[in-house]
């Protein structure tokens, strides 16, 4: 939930890693895009408002009809 807003995408991941403000501005520029849970934003009282540019609110509905039915891969954690 916190990758969804500005200057949370930030440091080294590990030794010889590339950045991950780089890592996270080549995923916006490649088209990517963050599904951000609505609950989990809710139970925080965030403000979806202040998302990064590719950042938006969706559950598992979209988030399944984004992928489907073919096999595919999600990073979620």
């Amino acid at each position: 939930v916190h990758l969804a807003f500005p200057g949370n995408a930030e440091g080294v991941a590990c030794d010889g890693c590339p950045p991950l403000e780089r890592l996270f501005e080549q995923f916006a520029q490649g088209g990517g895009e963050l599904l951000v849970c609505p609950i989990c934003v809710s139970s925080r009282k965030l403000d979806a408002d202040a998302f990064v540019a590719n950042a938006r609110l969706a559950g598992a509905t979209p988030m399944l009809d984004w992928l489907g039915d073919e096999a595919a891969t999600v990073f979620s954690y």
